[in-house]
């Protein structure tokens, strides 16, 4: 397997994780404190605060977040280039699935021609 499928592939073992994937979640709408994000999971998942640490920094060390210090606290963000890097991959599949929307949308709207004939034929 060459180096850049087996990025994708190790990617998607970060991403794997519905932990990991709901702290990109959280982060998705801006920079926040490790303390909230930790807080919302441990909630969420019932796991403890080190355990949310340990999400927080397989995230950090794969690439897919970023750390502040701002005093005490540590703001977590998500950085985005890894995510673009799976975005480019999924990008030769995409055809798979618009194909069949394209196909479900003018089902839909034959549904609704042949609807409107309907009723227009009974008025």
């Amino acid at each position: 397997m060459d180096a850049e499928r087996m990025a994708y592939v190790h990617a998607f073992d970060v991403l794997g994780d519905p932990v990991r994937r709901r702290i990109l979640e959280l982060l998705a709408d801006g920079e926040r404190p490790a303390g909230e994000v930790s807080a919302v999971v441990q909630e969420e998942f019932g796991i403890s605060q080190p355990g949310v640490s340990q999400h927080l920094r397989v995230l950090r060390e794969n690439g897919f977040t970023t750390v502040r210090a701002v005093g005490t606290r540590r703001l977590y963000a998500v950085d985005p280039t890894p995510l673009r890097e799976i975005d480019r991959w999924l990008d030769r599949y995409r055809g798979f699935w618009t194909q069949r929307l394209d196909a479900l949308g003018t089902e839909i709207a034959r549904g609704r021609r042949e609807r409107r004939r309907t009723d227009d034929e009974r008025s």
